[in-house]
Order: structure tokens, then sequence, then C-alpha cells
């Protein structure tokens, strides 16, 4: 459930919400770092569940040392009114055996807080995808038919290609087999895209297709993406670090090497 950490609890109605899957190479949640950095987002409440493994941190996006040292949680909602924008960053595993639950808590969040739209950044193998999928650039998106009413219009007009439906048996051809939707290493990618097809919310999906390793790339490339049908910044294509960076990346990859082995 979601638990406000003003007085008052925030009027989420007619806001579009941008959230990560937790998937390979988290490139959906360095994506949405991105996003709370360069926006300068309030955190308004988080998520209290159990579905996820418990942890806390300091302050990912600290800007002095007198926010550093704020506790932050697995999951913590963040708001900038002026932009009708939510954010809900995601920064731990999902216990595999509540992934159902916590699809139904997200599901029925959006519902209750009356969000006019929700996308979802997530990022899939590289190294399972088939022949017509390895054509063009590895970007690809759902979209719900509640969703596809309103917007598609401005997803032909972005020449966006589709997520496609690849054989249940590759190299084998049945006629009574049909294509089905695959997202591996996607997370929860392809259960809440089917969950919110069912409950008629309208929700996208953005997915990469990528490999583990330095994914930071990779997330400029979604975020931009994502940006060139939100427009949450003007043009970052003219100024290539537009997108502010958080200071929670400086130990990305750990601390550096001690000189005292050498």
């Amino acid at each position: 459930m979601f638990i406000s950490s003003e007085n008052s609890p925030p009027c989420f109605k007619d806001f579009t919400l941008v959230m990560p899957a937790v998937a390979v190479g988290n490139v959906g949640q360095l994506s949405v770092d991105l996003i709370v950095s360069t926006l300068n987002m309030s955190r308004v409440g988080y998520m209290h569940t159990d579905c996820l493994i418990p942890m806390t941190g300091n302050n990912p996006y600290a800007t002095s040392n007198e926010n550093a040292e704020e506790l932050h949680t697995p999951a913590e909602v963040y708001m900038a009114a002026e932009l009708k924008l939510a954010v809900l960053q995601i920064r731990a595993p999902i216990i595999q055996s509540k992934s159902k639950k916590f699809r139904q808590l997200l599901v029925s969040w959006i519902k209750s807080s009356g969000f006019s739209r929700a996308v979802v950044l997530s990022s899939s193998q590289a190294y399972q995808r088939d022949d017509q999928q390895m054509k063009g650039i590895p970007l690809r998106y759902l979209v719900t038919p509640s969703l596809l009413k309103d917007s598609e219009d401005a997803l032909k007009e972005l020449s966006w290609r589709e997520m496609e439906r690849v054989s249940a048996y590759p190299g084998l051809t049945d006629a009574n087999t049909e294509p089905r939707l695959y997202v591996p290493g996607g997370g929860i990618t392809k259960g809440l895209y089917t969950d919110s097809c069912a409950e008629e919310i309208p929700l996208a999906v953005l997915i990469l297709f990528c490999s583990e390793g330095d994914n930071i790339p990779d997330a400029f490339t979604l975020v931009n993406h994502l940006n060139d049908w939100l427009h949450l910044l003007d043009d970052p294509s003219q100024k290539p670090n537009k997108w502010k960076i958080p200071t929670s990346w400086n130990l990305l990859f750990g601390s550096g090497i001690p000189p005292a082995l050498f």
C-alpha cells in the first residue's frame, strides 16, 4: 500500500506514472534515476509491502551534506506537480514467490490513484532475440488496448516498433501454435502488462534489448526514447549531458581499488 510522507496525501488524478521493472541490467531503474535527478522531483511517499527484499540506504539523489544522510526505502514515489508526473522507483528485487501479489498491488494502486496512464521502463536479454527482433534499433514497446485508443496516433508518428510475438518452439512449424509474447529477463514486465490488459489500465511498456554489464549508456538510450514521447526535456539530443547523473552513481561499480594493494 502507498504511504504518504506528507501531512496531506498527494493527488495523482490525471498524472502520468513512470516506473521501472527490475530486469536485466537494471536499465529501467537507472533511467528512473535520471528522471528523478534531472527534474529534481520531490519524494511524496513510499510503498509498504512485503513483496520486496527489505533494505534501506542513504539518499541516492543527495545534493548536499545536509540531505545526504536521509534514509530511503526499496520502493519510493516521487512527484513533479508542474508536469503532472509521478515516478515509482524500485530499488530491491521482488521476492519470487510474491511476484503476483506485487503486480496486484501495483494494479490496484494505479487504478485507485486515478493515473491517466502508466509507463513501465524495462529491458530484455539481447542474446535471446529471434531473427526479426535483431533488425533495426533494439527498442520495442507494448501498449494496452485502453491506452492505444488515446495514443495510437502519437505512437504512429514516432514510428516505434511493437514487441514482436515469437514462436513458442523456435525452428518448428506448427499451425496450431500461436506466437506468444516473450520478454526474457524482463522480470514482472509480461505479467504486469497482461494484468493491465485484463483490468483495462492505460499502460505502456518500453523495452530495450541489452546485456548485463555497464548499462549506463542503455539507460540514456531508454530515457531519451521515453522523452521522445512524453517531452520531459525540451531537446536532450542537442545537449548530451542535459540529463543529470545522480550522486549515487559515483559508486555504481563499488569503490576504487585500494592503493595499498600495490
